[in-house]
């Protein structure tokens, strides 16, 4: 049976990180959630809910994801899938299971979860987030003969493959980095359509247009950056 193991980043998720804690499958045996320098109740809610919390005082998406891995990397057994979910409950946690199927049925690399139309709850995402998505994924497909649909957070690979992506962004361009960098190292990987429904609180991100400006700049970024290397 497979070793996995979820990170959540967590800023001011107090209203939803337990919901999300608590629908996460038995079949993980640790969920990490990295407290993001929260102003909130996030931290205790996380740990009451029964998760292990870590604190991450520099603000961004890719330090706190950094962070997660770092503690993983202390420990004296690895897993063997790393799962990466938000902590805001837009995600339905129960859906890891489908995620992580590929990667224990087919053996793939990476799994994304991909925020379908069919199955997004209207207004879920917004339209600067589907078009930044559509956008991204296209160049991909332009530049890299990628498959990728979306850029979605909710995500599963194998660990040992993880640390092989030498991940470095600590904000915005996490989730972007990732995809890319797995094309480079020929990863396989594969999507799996999730569902996806309204948030719990403010996007940190899409929810302010400085957010979705910089998370904008970032993602383009990263593409443009892999495609004249």
């Amino acid at each position: 049976m497979a070793d996995i193991k979820v990170i959540i980043p967590a800023y001011n998720e107090a209203d939803s990180i337990a919901q999300v804690i608590q629908e996460i499958p038995e079949s993980v045996s640790e969920v990490i959630v990295v407290n993001n320098n929260s102003s909130d109740e996030t931290a205790q809610t996380a740990k009451n809910a029964g998760a292990t919390v870590l604190s991450e005082k520099k603000m961004g998406y890719g330090y706190a994801c950094l962070c997660g891995m770092q503690y993983i990397g202390e420990q004296s057994k690895k897993p063997d899938i790393v799962v990466f979910i938000d902590g805001d409950y837009s995600d339905y946690p129960e859906d890891l299971t489908k995620v992580v199927q590929p990667i224990i049925d087919q053996d793939i690399d990476l799994v994304i979860g991909a925020r379908t139309k069919e199955l997004r709850e209207q207004g879920s995402m917004t339209p600067h987030q589907i078009f930044g998505n559509w956008l991204a994924t296209f160049l991909m497909r332009l530049l890299f003969g990628a498959t990728f649909t979306d850029l979605g957070p909710f995500r599963a690979i194998k660990y040992d493959k993880l640390l092989t992506l030498e991940m470095e962004d600590k904000t915005y361009g996490w989730t972007v980095e990732m995809q890319l960098k797995a094309l480079k190292k020929k990863l396989t990987y594969t999507e799996v359509p999730v569902r996806y429904k309204k948030r719990i609180g403010i996007s940190k991100v899409s929810g302010t247009v400085k957010g979705s400006i910089f998370a904008g700049i970032k993602i383009l970024g990263w593409i443009f950056k892999y495609s004249i290397k």
